[in-house]
């Protein structure tokens, strides 16, 4: 049988980011609140209480999860289907990961949009402070919605931490006398994409890596040139090799290889953790070791050379 598909709208913040309040106006909303029977799965209870009388419709269920243990597949299946969910809507606790509720989703649960309810007030103490939680959050949501907003203020600082993270998302202030303002600060890049070679410099291999993946057909047949690290391994195709840089999102203990598939005649004189400059012809196509479409390198070039000063690359 088929199973039955299930939209799944989450709001990730940190207690008192005004999570409650955004997602009671969405569901008072006529334009997505229509009539579907709609479980509201509350994992974090601040100050701030839903008053369901206003949600337009009438056809919201909430359901409070006290304890992180009671997110399992089995229960959310139990409380969706006790209603006969037709959509699920979820005010997630920012203390927990985001991957444990989507390995706890059960089958035919579809994430439509995550959205990141942010405190301006408070967004850039929880960034210094607990910066593996704000990039866990940012990493998937479409949409960051900073409220409490000084209209005077500077948003520069949090455009920074976003785009830091993620070039998808979409940015919006919210100011305290109700009116809201989307994010319009333009992110050149360091290198130019439409250069007979791109160019890339040492400390800017993780802006490079995240666009190609973010923009794919942007760099479709373009030719780059970068410093990286070679990864070879016995299962890769004859004459390939991957080649990157090891690159920090937000601490030392989420450090990762990030690497660009390369396909050379001369592989097989590439050895493991060799540092080369490399210019090679981007293509975008399906490769097993992806296993999707994705940059496939073929090299112009390769130079073996020394280390760069710093080996780890980030996004800033």
């Amino acid at each position: 049988m088929k199973v039955r598909e299930v939209p799944v709208y989450l709001f990730t913040g940190f207690l008192e980011s005004g999570k409650t309040k955004f997602i009671q106006g969405t569901l008072e909303d006529e334009r997505f609140n229509t009539g579907e029977k709609t479980l509201l799965l509350v994992c974090e209870e601040g100050e701030e209480e839903y008053n369901p009388s206003e949600f337009y419709g009438q056809n919201v269920h909430i359901k409070v999860i006290d304890d992180k243990s009671e997110m399992t597949e089995e229960n959310l299946s139990k409380w969706a289907n006790a209603i006969h969910a037709e959509r699920v809507v979820v005010e997630y606790n920012g203390m927990w990961l985001v991957n444990e509720f989507f390995n706890a989703m059960p089958e035919g649960w579809a994430v439509y949009q995550v959205i990141f309810v942010a405190d301006s007030t408070t967004f850039e103490a929880y960034n210094a402070n607990m910066r593996s939680l704000v990039v866990d959050k940012l990493n998937v949501c479409e949409l960051v919605a900073f409220n409490r907003f000084d209209k005077n203020a500077d948003k520069m600082p949090f455009h920074k931490i976003v785009r830091g993270v993620t070039r998808r998302c979409e940015i919006v202030y919210d100011f305290d006398d109700g009116t809201s303002e989307f994010d319009d600060i333009e992110d050149p890049l360091p290198f130019d994409v439409n250069a007979d070679i791109i160019e890339v410099s040492d400390r800017d291999f993780a802006l490079l890596y995240r666009d190609i993946m973010e923009n794919m057909k942007q760099y479709n047949g373009k030719t780059v040139k970068f410093k990286g690290i070679c990864a070879i391994n016995k299962r890769f195709p004859e004459n390939t090799f991957v080649c990157g840089r090891h690159i920090m999102t937000c601490c030392v203990e989420d450090i990762t290889y990030c690497g660009l598939l390369v396909k050379w005649q001369g592989a097989d004189t590439v050895n493991n953790a060799d540092w080369i400059w490399l210019t090679a012809r981007i293509d975008i196509r399906f490769n097993k070791i992806y296993g999707r479409k994705g940059p496939v390198l073929t090299a112009v070039s390769v130079a073996k050379t020394s280390p760069p000063e710093e080996t780890v690359a980030t996004f800033y």
